[in-house]
């Protein structure tokens, strides 16, 4: 691998890990930072949403994270792309009745370039549990 090879998958693995503690938050600005306007976002319920219903139900204040882990990113990049596939662990709490909900999925998620930023351009879940 070379040294321009490294720096990229580097600058991938810090905005994923941005982009997990935007998510957990559910901070919209900072997901929207993150997110290619041509973004198709795919749940492992089938659910598709674009970037700006992404970013609105992540951002509703229906729910809260109690947890939110990306364990095991793998990263490859070709050219100005990106692929991520992780073990995504999460557990939710609804604000209405503090009910709470793991979620337990495969990720896999490609990002691109776009000029110096790297920009999540789609996402796609597999329930695993």
């Amino acid at each position: 691998m070379t040294a321009t090879y490294d720096a990229e998958k580097a600058a991938v693995a810090k905005n994923l890990e941005s982009f997990r503690v935007a998510q957990a938050a559910c901070n919209a600005e900072g997901l929207a930072s993150f997110c290619a306007e041509a973004l198709s976002y795919s749940h492992s319920n089938g659910m598709i949403e674009d970037k700006k219903a992404f970013i609105a139900n992540a951002t509703n204040g229906k729910s809260t994270w109690v947890s939110l882990v990306y364990e095991n990113p793998s990263i490859l990049v070709v050219g100005s792309t990106a692929i991520i596939r992780f073990h995504w662990l999460g557990e939710q709490q609804a604000v209405a009745d503090g009910k709470r909900t793991a979620n337990d999925l495969h990720i896999l998620m490609t990002w691109i370039k776009q000029g110096s930023d790297w920009k999540l351009l789609a996402r796609s879940a597999t329930r695993l549990g």
